[in-house]
């Protein structure tokens, strides 16, 4: 179904394509941020494995769950800046595009570009591991930690694909789209708990749409203006409001998916990530002053400048070295995870994270290319290309993430390849309608 030209080239307004010549400088505290958040996820995915082999089967586990550590998620956990620092980013250069159209080709070509070489790459590894003697169950394993966290590009394609239409209703109903995604988000829950379990994936949508709009209120809202004791309060109040939702509500304390917990706060998502974006958006309002004098210094500056135009090829092989190195000490060397806490482990896990990070900067040598490489040109690609290209793309990654690499992939990464094909090529409205 052909999806209307909702923004045409001739549409688009000046009010939004000018902005305040002060905004064309980067933003350094959302760099800081970014990076902030991609080294949080990364260390703590490489962190938290309790990995023992034998007999032919990986056992695995999660140190996070080690009694009392679920504190420790309330700031580990930081896909809320991760959509924060999206939505800022992105009403910033949709405001400098010449249109929404050319905006969102684009982007889609940015996001989609870097994941192709991974499916490349993973569409060979099992059977070179399995050839090589290795047993099925690890491999297994290994494939589907590899495809795992391809959840987040997937929804997050669908904010990209969405922020045209949430600027416009930025524009005309302020802080009252992120409260209605927010109680949407509620309505969602009281449905998963209450009546049925897979409503709770919608939240997918109207959590993460919820924080990438508080973003748009960092660019132009009360958010950017707010001060140090406007920050804090705000941290205040969501971080009193996550602990009231998970005191008195069917809420996980954790605030990351726990081994055979019976509710996760993240898959699906619940309202207790948007309570804890508040909080955690606040706490980095409140060291704005401080996080961007950091940046000032050469060296943290030549830091954020490396890995600005890495941060999607950073996330999406941070679990491949993970599982390089693992394989390489857990199954060859029969290496096991100490317990968490003891002292072995903090002895061993600064030396766990250097062995992972020289690998993850080898395959970045190899593969961080195609994340600044320039695709084909996209300026005549229609709207509703664009959309379906985009859903199609959500879809395949969706699919990839809840399967793995193992078994048969292909379904999925014909749909992903599809998507990119068509953010990039022309396909005719004529043509089109006879295909279908």
């Amino acid at each position: 179904m052909a999806v209307p030209e909702a923004f045409p080239d001739q549409a688009w307004p000046m009010s939004i394509s000018r902005l305040d010549p002060r905004q064309h400088t980067r933003d350094r505290f959302l760099d800081v941020i970014r990076a902030i958040a991609i080294l949080g996820v990364v260390i703590q995915h490489w962190a938290m494995p309790v990995l023992d082999y034998s007999g032919g089967t990986l056992t695995t586990g999660n140190a996070l769950a080690t009694p009392g550590w679920w504190v420790i998620t309330w700031l580990s956990q930081v896909m809320p800046l991760v959509f924060f620092a999206g939505g800022a980013a992105n009403l910033i250069s949709l405001r400098r595009a010449s249109s929404p159209r050319s905006w969102l080709a684009s982007r889609l070509g940015r996001l989609l570009l870097p994941v192709l070489p991974l499916f490349a790459v993973w569409l060979v590894v099992p059977k070179v591991l399995t050839a090589f003697g290795v047993a099925g169950q690890p491999v297994a394993v290994a494939s589907a930690i590899a495809a795992q966290l391809l959840w987040f590009l997937a929804v997050y394609l669908l904010t990209v694909l969405a922020t045209p239409l949430m600027a416009a209703a930025h524009r005309r109903w302020g802080l009252g789209v992120p409260v209605a995604l927010s109680v949407a988000a509620a309505l969602i829950d009281v449905v998963r708990f209450d009546v049925f379990g897979l409503a709770g994936y919608a939240n997918a949508v109207f959590v993460w749409l919820a924080v990438h709009q508080l973003g748009f209120h960092y660019v132009d809202g009360a958010l950017g203006r707010l001060s140090r004791r406007g920050a804090l309060t705000m941290a205040g109040a969501g971080f009193a409001a996550t602990a009231l939702l998970v005191a008195f509500g069917p809420y996980a304390t954790s605030m990351i998916g726990m081994p055979g917990a019976a509710v996760s706060n993240m898959s699906p998502p619940t309202l207790c990530l948007v309570t804890l974006a508040v909080g955690q958006i606040g706490l980095a309002l409140a060291a704005r002053p401080a996080l961007n004098r950091i940046a000032e210094r050469r060296a943290i500056g030549s830091a954020l400048s490396w890995i600005g135009p890495r941060f999607m090829s950073i996330y999406l092989w941070h679990m491949p070295a993970l599982v390089v190195v693992s394989g390489l000490t857990v199954l060859a060397m029969d290496y096991a995870t100490p317990d968490p806490g003891s002292l072995r482990w903090f002895v061993m896990l600064p030396l766990w994270l250097a062995a992972t990070g020289l690998v993850l900067v080898g395959l970045l040598a190899v593969f961080g290319r195609f994340e600044s490489a320039r695709g084909p040109a996209t300026a005549s690609v229609p709207t509703w290309q664009l959309a379906t290209a985009g859903l199609l793309a959500s879809g395949g990654l969706l699919g990839l993430a809840a399967k793995g690499f193992g078994g048969d992939p292909a379904i999925w990464i014909v749909l992903v390849v599809a998507g990119f094909l068509l953010s990039t090529t022309t396909v005719s409205r004529a043509r089109a309608a006879t295909v279908g």
